[in-house]
């Protein structure tokens, strides 16, 4: 049932999205300025409350409790199981947004700051921690947390269900359960599906860059149906080969560039502005963490802080799951701190580096990097790396970074969504994961025809309100299964 339900509901979307592709558009942007103008602060409350839940059960009496067995160890070695998590969670979004994110909120900075100012920049850099730091890694670890506990400690399916189980029991296994689960489906789809089409966009952005080639949307929708036919064929050789292959060359490829270019790039700066932007953002953690603008209005939170949140909160039952997948044997305490501190730093590092050094450019060395972002944000890397050495050698290497982030992500998903559509087994059956790889880039497709990134990002944060209500009730449902252990074994 679950299974059939959501992929008639994907195929309805597909449908609506190639036929009559500006009244999705009209009607998703409609129904995002309704839900940011009004539950903007439950997605920022809801926010803070998870990293907050994250650190308690990481620091509390519950950190030593064992997702799996008590006998049981990690599966993964650390540095596989950080790759693979960090390409899952991250991957095509931090290439996307390394560069365009620090000169956007430097060029068009939050109400009351000055464009193109002092401010402007130290907020540009603190605000790019901010959204990609531990907020995100919270809200995947309390969901793969929850996960990684009832199916390898409780030994319930895999499912998103299951999480519940502990607070509502056999209504878990019923209808609600059902209800939960396609939800959690149909959010993983249209959240995977925006990275896919921003991974889209940027490949073609950079190849129209460097080689000339069309920047448009009949270029995009052959990158997708490339990329689709290779990451299927990744997803058919297993996670212990195609994902856990691509992780780990992901990370080697991402952190030689950020070595590389810190050398030859304006290297004092960037790590001058990587210690500031770091004391500023856990400084002013919780003074951002809730910040709104009920008298202003102002458009930017909407546009960047709530789009970032329904972001990280649609990717969290996929990223959530894959990582608990991936986490057996692991204690509370190390799966926590693991999955909020490692990736955040590396992520704080690709910002400070990236994001840096296009900063520098703009503002010592007098280059005009912001109208080129403004104009395209897809090219906005790549312009920056022509003004370094071998830069466009890296703008190679990055495109094939790119693409393999793009298969990582698209592979983890579809092995995700199989799992959740095959009653929660661990290794679901090679055309399931076809199926849902297939499905998934139909969307991305859908989605760029319908408005581009502005109805990628729309889509996200529409999907992503339900699934808020579900995430606080496995908060509830962890905390009541881990503390009733603890009595048990006292």
């Amino acid at each position: 049932m679950v299974l059939y339900i959501s992929i008639a509901i994907s195929i309805i979307f597909v449908i609506w999205g190639i036929f009559y592709s500006d009244s999705l558009g009209k009607v998703s942007n409609i129904l995002l300025d309704k839900i940011i103008d009004q539950f903007g602060w439950f997605y920022l409350i809801t926010a803070l409350v998870i990293l907050l839940f994250a650190v308690f059960l990481a620091f509390s009496k519950f950190g030593r409790i064992r997702l799996g067995k008590d006998n049981e160890r990690p599966e993964y070695s650390t540095f596989t199981w950080f790759s693979m998590l960090f390409s899952a969670g991250m991957g095509i979004g931090l290439v996307f947004w390394g560069v365009a994110e620090p000169i956007f909120h430097y060029a068009q900075p939050p109400i009351g700051i000055s464009p193109e100012s002092t401010e402007s920049t130290i907020m540009a850099m603190r605000y790019s921690f901010f959204h990609w730091g531990f907020h995100p890694w919270a809200m995947y670890a309390i969901v793969g947390m929850s996960l990684a506990y009832v199916t390898f400690r409780q030994n319930r399916p895999c499912t998103i269900s299951s999480t519940l189980y502990p607070l509502i029991g056999e209504k878990a296994n019923g209808s609600f359960g059902k209800f939960v689960d396609i939800m959690a489906i149909l959010v993983t789809i249209f959240g995977v599906a925006t990275s896919l089409g921003m991974g889209a966009l940027q490949v073609n952005g950079g190849l129209s860059y460097l080689f000339k080639i069309p920047n448009n949307t009949m270029s995009q929708i052959i990158i997708i149906v490339l990329i689709t036919l290779l990451f299927i064929l990744s997803a058919t050789s297993g996670i212990n080969k195609g994902i856990k292959l691509l992780s780990n060359t992901n990370v080697a490829i991402a952190s030689v560039i950020m070595m590389v270019i810190l050398f030859i790039g304006p290297t004092a700066f960037i790590l001058d502005t990587f210690t500031l932007s770091l004391g500023g953002y856990l400084q002013n953690i919780i003074e951002m963490s809730l910040k709104t603008t009920p008298i202003t209005k102002d458009p930017w939170l909407g546009a960047w802080t709530l789009t970032y949140w329904a972001w990280w909160i649609a990717w969290s039952p996929f990223v959530g799951t894959f990582i608990a997948r991936i986490s057996r044997g692991r204690t509370i305490r190390e799966f926590v701190l693991g999955v909020l501190v490692v990736p955040s730093i590396f992520s704080f590092i690709w910002f400070s580096v990236l994001g840096g050094t296009a900063l520098h450019f703009e503002i010592v060395e007098g280059f005009n990097i912001a109208s080129e972002i403004l104009k395209d944000v897809s090219t906005g890397l790549f312009v920056t790396l022509s003004f370094l050495p071998l830069g466009y050698i890296i703008s190679i290497i990055i495109i094939v970074l790119i693409v393999t982030f793009f298969i990582t992500s698209a592979d983890s998903s579809t092995f995700v969504l199989a799992m959740f559509s095959s009653k929660g087994i661990l290794n679901p059956k090679t055309n399931i994961k076809i199926v849902w790889g297939i499905v998934q880039s139909l969307i991305a497709i859908v989605l760029l025809l319908s408005g581009g990134l502005q109805a990628i990002k729309g889509i996200s944060i529409i999907m992503a309100l339900p699934f808020v209500f579900i995430m606080i009730l496995m908060c509830i449902s962890l905390y009541k299964a881990v503390n009733k252990e603890i009595k048990e074994h006292k």
